[in-house]
């Protein structure tokens, strides 16, 4: 069992989503960063879908009630175990009554605070055992169901792990970690020397729709990430961006990425818990490859966006995906090391 000491902010039960019921008016949900919550579910031994917990921002304390092996995906957010610094990105053997600390919402101050850290998630080996609804154990916040009873973790919950012996097998010994995404090429390199995020967009089908300027400004400006955000949609304030002619529109389907503008102007990028259908025109929509680093993007951050052609998108996609193959191939490779090793 895992007990939560202190959730923090907002924790939850997550994995990669819940697909194939948008016609029911369900929305996928899951995990925001999912390159994050499959890293470290690799680096685990599970499959990249299964349920972890999704921290956000808070100041989480968490109870190992027997020994298994955890991993944290995301940026380096100021964790302990049982006193003792660990950093994201790695996998670490736990012993039964250990304490993970996340200290990130502790900092004396914002600039203390990793500038893109917004989501922590934890991967357990054999994964969080909760039930599975409409083929996922992602909570539905806004729905109540899915997840520990359909809403957000608090204090004296007490979270079941699954069966960890396939996952123990595939991954043991001592700790090792991987490159996080920001240091294998995955993030712009503009971003580790910028205080904004820089986002790649595609123009959606209302792009034209849009005036010259409108469409200039969505290049050219800068936008921050407002605190009326959440895990539905990132709330933008900039420029206004105003449409040729402000026609109705009828409600259509949209996914997350797409960046809506209401009539005052101001975008609105859909996230993971968005509606189904939408109204409001769609000037763009972030490449997949990059909702990790939205997701990441803490309030009141500061966001480019950059055109991007279909080719750099599925390019950025199979990148994000070597990735992926890189961390299965090390564990893989450790696995066969230690196994050798120990024959001898």
């Amino acid at each position: 069992m895992i007990d939560i000491i202190q959730p923090g902010m907002l924790a939850s039960v997550q994995d990669m989503g819940r697909y194939g019921h948008r016609r029911l008016g369900i929305h996928p949900g899951g995990a925001l960063n999912t390159l994050a919550l499959a890293s470290a579910n690799l680096l685990v031994g599970n499959p990249v879908d299964a349920a972890g917990l999704e921290i956000t921002m808070g100041v989480a304390e968490l109870r190992f009630t027997r020994a298994t092996r955890i991993a944290l995906g995301g940026d380096d957010i100021g964790a302990t175990l049982d006193g003792k610094p660990i950093a994201a990105c790695w996998s670490i053997p736990v012993r039964a009554g250990s304490i993970l600390k996340l200290s990130l919402a502790a900092a004396d101050s914002p600039e203390q605070a990793p500038r893109h850290s917004m989501r922590t998630y934890l991967a357990v080996a054999g994964g969080i055992d909760v039930p599975l609804v409409l083929g996922s154990r992602s909570t539905d916040l806004k729905a109540g169901f899915g997840g520990h009873q359909g809403r957000a973790l608090k204090r004296g919950d007490r979270l079941p792990i699954g069966d960890a012996q396939a996952a123990a097998a595939a991954v043991h010994g001592p700790a090792f970690g991987v490159r996080s995404p920001r240091w294998s090429g995955l993030a712009l390199r503009a971003d580790e020397h910028s205080q904004h995020v820089t986002l790649r967009v595609l123009p959606a089908p209302e792009f034209d729709q849009f005036s010259k300027s409108a469409r200039e400004a969505l290049w050219s400006d800068t936008w921050r990430v407002t605190p009326n955000s959440n895990r539905m949609g990132y709330r933008l304030e900039g420029p206004e961006l105003k449409r040729k002619q402000g026609r109705d529109m009828l409600s259509h389907g949209v996914v997350p990425g797409v960046i809506q503008v209401p009539p005052s102007g101001q975008p609105i990028i859909l996230m993971g818990d968005a509606q189904t259908t939408g109204g409001y025109p769609k000037i763009g929509v972030i490449i997949g490859a990059d909702l990790w680093k939205l997701a990441q993007a803490p309030l009141n951050a500061t966001l480019r966006l950059e055109p991007c052609e279909m080719a750099d998108a599925l390019a950025a996609a199979e990148e994000q995906q070597r990735y992926l193959d890189s961390i299965r191939a090390t564990v893989a490779a450790l696995d066969w090391s230690r196994a050798t090793l120990y024959k001898k």
